[in-house]
């Protein structure tokens, strides 16, 4: 299937007609982030990765979770569920490849998040590979690429003035053929091949050895030095397409009784803070090696895949310049010792 770059907006506006929501990137002030769109023309397709990642469309900064009321005849509950249906359009590759980690877990053995796997079973998901990856991009160092397909229920191919369809599931399927686009040329197909052939990651990170130094490391003391340029703002974590720490508060005031789910991140003091006044991570140093450990460690011991999609995004943004493919670099080459 083929869609001409002109015919887009039109696409869009018919897409915003069929389902509940179509979301897509927006141009806000100097950079791009996901809105729901009104109207096709409002989509920017061309921009890279938008400033914050598509994690907020199944995994929202703010939630309602359930909202009560407490009367003389007991409590009445009310669990709102988003079940609209939607399409993200314009996702890239490496923030899609990032939905399909967060569903190990919102969705395993021991949990399943019933918010989160709504939004996730109604939301189509079309993506555009990159052409031109970005100086900070480092996806196929991460098990991942330009135009990789994980988490994507459609793949759009950018040939200059038109994009090359692939359906990757059989959502995708049903998607494409709903829209009624037009069948691809031989030709079409053969440029495609051509743009994922062309397109090169430039950044490449060696991560070889780094599980096996991180699984004996923890006392090394390459962490008293790693982490003190950081300042704990946490501006990594809110924009890390893979990080997904929340917090659970009860609201009486704006909602009249309701339970909320909000992001929150390892790198804030309170996180870890207990009841007691222990805190099990009482320093930025315990802070940053969790967060660290958290992505090449102890998620690769949980489900086998490193938490990271080398978006750049938290080099790109840190206030004073951290940058994780050289903090990846250190550590594979300290020391590891084994005393605690």
């Amino acid at each position: 299937m083929i869609v001409s770059k002109k015919d887009i907006p039109n696409f869009l506006d018919k897409l915003i007609g069929a389902y509940d929501e179509v979301i897509a990137p927006v141009k806000k002030d100097d950079f791009t982030v996901f809105e729901t769109i009104s109207s096709g023309a409002d989509a920017v397709l061309d921009a890279g990765n938008t400033k914050l990642p598509a994690k907020e469309v199944f995994f929202p900064q703010s939630e309602e979770l359930f909202r009560y009321n407490v009367t003389k005849e007991g409590a009445k509950l009310e669990a709102p569920i988003d079940d609209k249906k939607k399409v993200l359009f314009g996702i890239r590759p490496c923030d899609a490849r990032s939905v399909k980690l967060l569903d190990n877990d919102f969705n395993n053995d021991k949990y399943q998040d019933p918010y989160y796997l709504a939004r996730r079973e109604n939301t189509v998901i079309v993506g555009i590979g990159c052409n031109q990856p970005a100086s900070t991009c480092f996806c196929t160092s991460v098990n991942s690429g330009p135009f990789d397909t994980s988490g994507l229920d459609v793949l759009l191919i950018d040939t200059g003035d038109a994009y090359v369809v692939e359906t990757i599931t059989e959502k995708g399927k049903l998607f494409v053929e709903k829209a009624g686009l037009a069948a691809a040329s031989d030709s079409d197909r053969a440029a495609a091949a051509k743009v994922k052939e062309e397109a090169v990651v430039t950044c490449q990170v060696n991560l070889d050895g780094l599980k096996a130094k991180l699984d004996v490391n923890f006392y090394d003391p390459i962490w008293d030095k790693i982490h003190e340029k950081c300042l704990g703002c946490g501006a990594c974590t809110y924009l890390c397409p893979t990080c997904h720490c929340f917090d659970i508060v009860d609201d009486a005031v704006d909602c009249n009784g309701c339970r909320v789910r909000n992001w929150d991140s390892c790198a804030f003091p309170l996180f870890t803070l207990h009841g007691s006044g222990h805190n099990p991570r009482s320093s930025n140093k315990e802070r940053y090696r969790n967060r660290i450990m958290h992505k090449f460690k102890y998620f690769i011991d949980n489900f086998n895949e490193i938490a990271c999609v080398g978006c750049g995004r938290c080099i790109k943004n840190c206030p004073v310049n951290m940058d994780i493919r050289v903090v990846l670099e250190d550590i594979r080459g300290s020391e590891a010792r084994l005393d605690s």
